[in-house]
């Protein structure tokens, strides 16, 4: 199993460890990622191997003073690295929350809470994104919903007769032919769990088809640590594996487990950004929460992340999320989930897909409250409208003000419980569905038609809106609503541009 260097895995418990983020360097001029998402696929440039780290680093001279400083006031330096520009930090909650101007909030029997904005001297605030480890709770949540199943004796096809096992949602989805032989690797983060190995082994051999190489990542202290419960993140975990692994054959899936913290999410991301033994080219995230809930300046890190992504030519995918326009959060306004809501990512959304004889039949927005779900999507009010979205029809926010703002979901897939994918997890068969399942179904697809043009794809949002729209690549979803929001012709705030037409998509790209 490979390890990265993570925080608290060894640590004395009075001791509480930041991640200090630093801005890249800003002396080295690199493509907007925008232009670089607009231009045709056989025509881009990636940063790829060790120039991404060179060109995208902190600043030597940032790096060593914040290094230094933090020495000098007696902080333990754990890790220093100008790759992923970060800085791990370890004190005691009283050192950290005098030099940080931070408070801390112990409630008995709980994890220590520095509360407050970290500041840093002014001399090094300008080359500091973000300081993230002061508050240990969970950050995200994973974005499945398994479908009750009263009685576990009855077989899968009786008692979910509409649901799918991935490889017939291929089917359905019309995914190019796997190329023979082809490699690639799909990077799979998980903040919770872990799964069986002989179940996956068992669930592939159910399907015909061949196990995957999986390849358990530890990153920051996280673990490959299954719970034995089908209904906790065990269920995300081996999810995202079975419908990758179903849909890319011959895959290698990386599968990246980090704390479910700010600073943990993050180290998951950019260690698999910066992975040259597996080397993803597709990042599947099915874990996020309401975009409000993020700090501005912890957003404005992973943004960073995402931005070397881009640069680097891996395409991220990312659940929108199950809870409606609400995003779950009370109060009667319309929220969206971030990491989804980033401009550079490629947000996933849920329908509701029935099928006949191998043939769509319907295909709705995924709104089914009763079992508790819904697709997410909406404006976000962090990030403005992008220039590749201004044609595509993005209504003003439902909110008081009316603000314009990044439009989510980009694409969709099927989510429904009631219609959604068979499953094997620890040792018990379950149909679960969300939009944790779509991200992993989207990471496929573009594995395989990444595979079949001979390059990577990368960021490719700014290429659907501005090219491929109109080239019926997509199968339009018109009717429905995840509750603020209603489905309509062309892209809409449930679905985005709709399902995949897998073979028109790839004949797209390859254009």
């Amino acid at each position: 199993m490979a390890q990265v260097p993570g925080p608290l895995a060894s640590a004395p418990l009075e001791l509480i460890e930041l991640t200090v983020v630093l801005r890249p360097r800003p002396d080295v001029g690199l493509p907007d990622p925008a232009v670089l998402g607009a231009t045709p696929i056989a025509a881009r440039e990636h940063l790829e191997g060790g120039r991404l780290a060179d060109l995208r680093s902190a600043h030597p001279a940032e790096l060593e003073a914040v290094a230094a400083w933090a020495t000098r006031e007696g902080l333990e330096v754990r890790e220093a690295s100008a790759a992923r520009r970060v800085l791990r930090l370890a004190g005691s909650p009283e050192r950290l929350a005098a030099l940080f101007s931070l408070t801390i909030d112990a409630p008995e029997g709980a994890p220590v809470v520095l509360r407050g904005t970290p500041r840093l001297p002014g001399d090094l605030h300008r080359a500091i994104v973000a300081v993230l480890g002061t508050d240990p709770r969970p950050w995200a949540r994973p974005h499945f919903r398994p479908l009750p199943l009263p009685d576990p004796s009855v077989p899968l096809a009786q008692a979910a007769p509409l649901s799918y096992s991935p490889v017939t949602l291929g089917e359905l989805y019309q995914f190019p032919p796997s190329a023979p032989g082809s490699a690639g690797c799909v990077g799979l983060l998980e903040l919770g769990g872990g799964y069986d190995p002989a179940s996956v082994r068992a669930y592939f051999s159910s399907l015909g088809v061949a196990a995957p190489e999986v390849v358990p990542v530890v990153v920051a202290g996280g673990a490959d640590r299954p719970t034995g419960d089908p209904q906790g993140p065990d269920g995300e975990v081996t999810l995202d594996i079975e419908v990758a692994g179903a849909l890319a054959p011959g895959a290698r899936l990386a599968v990246y487990f980090g704390p479910n913290t700010d600073q943990g999410f993050l180290a998951a991301i950019q260690a698999a950004i910066h992975d040259q033994v597996n080397q993803p080219s597709i990042l599947s995230i099915s874990w996020g929460g309401p975009e409000a809930d993020w700090p501005p300046a912890t957003r404005a890190a992973f943004e960073h992340a995402f931005e070397d992504a881009a640069l680097a030519g891996i395409t991220v995918c990312v659940a929108a999320g199950d809870s409606g326009s609400s995003d779950g959060v009370p109060g009667g306004l319309a929220h969206v989930d971030y990491p989804a809501a980033s401009p550079l990512v490629l947000a996933c959304g849920g329908t509701r897909l029935t099928a006949s004889a191998g043939f769509v039949v319907s295909e709705v927005v995924w709104n089914d409250q009763p079992l508790g779900g819904a697709t997410g999507g909406g404006v976000s009010a962090a990030f403005p409208l992008p220039s590749w979205q201004g044609q595509a029809g993005v209504p003003p926010s439902v909110n008081p003000g009316h603000h314009p703002g990044r439009g989510l979901p980009d694409v969709a897939g099927d989510a429904d419980p009631e219609t959604g994918y068979r499953v094997l997890v620890d040792g018990t068969a379950a149909v679960y569905g969300g939009t944790s399942a779509v991200a992993p179904l989207w990471a496929a697809l573009l594995l395989r038609c990444s595979a079949a043009l001979g390059r990577r794809i990368g960021y490719v949002n700014p290429l659907l809106y501005q090219s491929l729209a109109g080239q019926q690549t997509f199968r339009d979803t018109v009717s429905g609503s995840n509750g603020a929001y209603s489905a309509a012709v062309g892209w809409d705030p449930c679905t985005g541009w709709g399902s995949p037409l897998g073979s028109r998509l790839l004949a797209a790209l390859r254009g």
